[in-house]
């Protein structure tokens, strides 16, 4: 039996050509990537179709294309609802596909909103405030040290060692640069002092596990406080990834998986994490859509935990699989 994927995904290189800079496309994908994902896809049996971005999404299906799943990647352009694009596109014409609905993908990608479903519940998150316009930077009465971040970016996008402040002369600063460079709201926590974390996770639901993680740790001559732009840019020679412990995943898993279900995210992905000054940890970030190249963080942590990069894809389609209920190419059930 024949299972044809459609393949939706941001390639950066499109973008580049139409003039976007390297900042706005950041999060987009190498046609190395696509070609890897493609490459463990037909391996497990599939039959592939690239599609590309929402826009040549939506003209193949005016055009009457039809798969019965897409893997879908596509980080979108514009908006806190960005992300959920592609699946809102796909949902009206039901047509199933891998990792995240709308809803979980835009709560996660806005911060704020995010966080507040998280505080609601009782998962420990530092403690936030959303700062919409200048007026509201002197309304922030939490403790400092604070961290301010642009409220839904992903890949550390605006974030540098400016973003660690302890005046409110350096947060009117940082509110004010990340508004002009970044063009929405700003979130504002409290800084944690302690070590940072992402923990990869598989699976929907109940089934969902906390399979590995690694510890983010900032060489000398890296910026400081934060894995942020720069660093992640440079990550070879800025940064050690450094595989837990079994006892700190635990730990990790405790607030790790907890988020992961109340955002109803799927299949797979990573939360950041970093401990306070009494070693608690708390979610800093959901991400239900991760990078998937070989480089990324969650293929890292991967290797860490014993997985390679085509058993992650097999996993991640497992996961799929057994959610829709559908079995793999050669007929077999999935675990």
């Amino acid at each position: 039996m024949t299972t044809r994927i459609g393949m939706t995904f941001d390639l950066y290189d499109e973008y580049a050509a139409q003039g976007y800079s390297q900042l706005e496309i950041a999060e987009f994908d190498s046609e190395e990537t696509i070609q890897n994902i493609e490459r463990n896809l037909q391996r497990l049996g599939f039959e592939t179709e690239r599609v590309g971005n929402a826009s040549k999404l939506m003209q193949a299906l005016d055009e009457g294309r039809r798969w019965d799943l897409v893997f879908n990647i596509c980080e979108g352009l514009h908006g806190t609802g960005r992300e959920a694009l592609v699946p809102a596109i796909l949902d009206n014409y039901e047509i199933p596909y891998t990792f995240s609905e709308p809803l979980a993908l835009t709560l996660s990608l806005h911060k704020d909103m995010g966080k507040r479903v998280m505080r609601d519940l009782g998962i420990r998150t530092p403690e936030f405030m959303l700062v919409e316009e200048e007026a509201d930077i002197a309304k922030v009465n939490i403790p400092y040290p604070l961290f301010a971040k642009p409220v839904a970016e992903g890949t550390s996008k605006g974030i540098d060692a400016t973003c660690h402040v302890e005046t409110p002369e350096a947060l009117h600063r940082t509110c004010l640069r990340l508004f002009e460079t970044c063009q929405q709201p700003v979130l504002v926590e409290r800084y944690l002092p302690g070590r940072e974390y992402t923990v990869g996770v598989l699976g929907s639901g109940s089934a969902a596990v906390a399979f590995g993680g690694m510890e983010i740790l900032l060489r000398e001559g890296a910026e400081p406080y934060a894995y942020t732009f720069h660093n992640k840019e440079e990550w070879e020679t800025l940064v050690e990834f450094r595989p837990i412990s079994d006892q700190t995943l635990s730990a990790c898993a405790e607030v790790c998986l907890p988020a992961w279900r109340v955002l109803s995210c799927r299949d797979a992905g990573r939360v950041d994490v970093r401990e306070d000054a009494d070693g608690r940890v708390h979610v800093l970030e959901v991400n239900p859509l991760p990078g998937l190249n070989e480089h990324s963080d969650l293929s890292i942590l991967s290797g860490f935990a014993g997985i390679p990069y085509p058993q992650l894809i097999e996993k991640i389609m497992g996961s799929v699989l057994k959610r829709l209920k559908m079995c793999w190419p050669d007929g077999r059930a999935p675990g």
